[in-house]
């Protein structure tokens, strides 16, 4: 049974079990890992199988056959949107954006073409904006519209996935397979994952600190551009929790998807880290290729009494080293 549902009977929360028990953890360098990756059991591993395990029931408690949902041309979310939706029979259409390819995302892009999803390609997320009213009319059964999903699956509802994930990590400190963190850091993306894990270790009566590190280039403002207008996003609507010091502080590596010399947009083109940033991991020893998923909880001391030795991620933040 979920944690979060044992913890509240009485919750009207539809939940279905799509991973098999909590995701092991290891030490590493005298910080521990927990292994996102392993988790799922239809054919997709991963930090959104977690969203799924909430995401899918909800969407057929609405009674909706068809799901539609956005990322880049090389998500994660939208392939385990459309592995796990396809196992409920439900319908999965896809709105993808281009983004700069690496061998990663060509393999990614075929995978999508062959779950089963319906696939529309777009050139710009305005352009996949534009079109979002023709999609959701397009894809209506009757008059019941798509079920829409933003991307990464970071919903209200989505969210519930790390916030069980936080309450599985509190009971393993409990039992003694993980010692009492200092500081749990997750990568960040479109936000869903650090703001559940924040909500949740809140819950458990953890006051630990999480960082949501942003693997991808920091963007600088031309000095006389116009300030664009302000968006409201999940990474920063709901992450009030995550210590102050530690949101849009610099990121780590070369992005989720480096841009190789030439792609879909030409020679020489720039990641840009925004909604679609979904391919998740935490600190690993090359930060260009991070893992599908994993949460780094760094313990205050050693087991010898000793600090943590200064990883990458002390060279970034420091604070979190002492």
């Amino acid at each position: 049974m979920s944690l979060l549902l044992r913890r509240f009977p009485g919750a009207d929360l539809p939940w279905t079990r799509l991973g098999r028990g909590s995701t092991p953890v290891r030490e590493l360098d005298g910080f521990w890992l927990k292994d996102e990756s392993v988790f799922g059991d239809g054919g997709w591993g991963g930090n959104k199988v977690r969203k799924l395990e909430w995401i899918l029931p909800d969407v057929r408690r609405r009674k909706r056959g068809t799901l539609l949902t956005v990322g880049g041309i090389g998500t994660h979310w939208g392939l385990a949107a459309a592995l796990y939706g396809r196992e409920e029979c439900l319908r999965v259409v896809l709105g993808l954006v281009d983004q700069p390819v690496d061998d990663h995302v060509r393999e990614q892009t075929r995978r999508l073409d062959a779950s089963g999803a319906v696939v529309h390609r777009f050139r710009s997320v305005a352009r996949l904006r534009a079109a979002a009213p023709f999609l959701l009319a397009r894809y209506a059964d009757g008059l019941r519209t798509p079920a829409y999903l933003p991307a990464g699956g970071s919903s209200p509802v989505g969210t519930l996935g790390y916030v069980e994930t936080a309450l599985e990590i509190a009971e393993q400190v409990r039992a003694g397979l993980l010692p009492e963190p200092a500081t749990v850091v997750t990568a960040v993306g479109s936000g869903g994952t650090a703001a559940g894990l924040t909500l949740g270790l809140r819950m458990a009566g953890r006051r630990h600190r999480v960082v949501a590190a942003h693997a991808g280039r920091a963007r600088r403002r031309p000095r006389r551009a116009r300030r664009p207008r302000r968006r409201p996003r999940v990474a920063r609507r709901d992450l009030r929790g995550v210590h102050p010091g530690e949101r849009g502080r610099p990121r780590l590596g070369r992005g989720a998807g480096p841009a190789p010399r030439a792609g879909l947009h030409g020679e020489g083109a720039r990641r840009r880290p925004g909604p679609f940033g979904d391919r998740a991991g935490a600190l690993p020893a090359d930060p260009r290729t991070p893992p599908p998923a994993a949460v780094l909880v760094v313990p205050p001391v050693r087991h010898d009494g000793a600090p943590p030795a200064r990883w990458p991620v002390s060279s970034v933040w420091p604070r979190m080293g002492a």
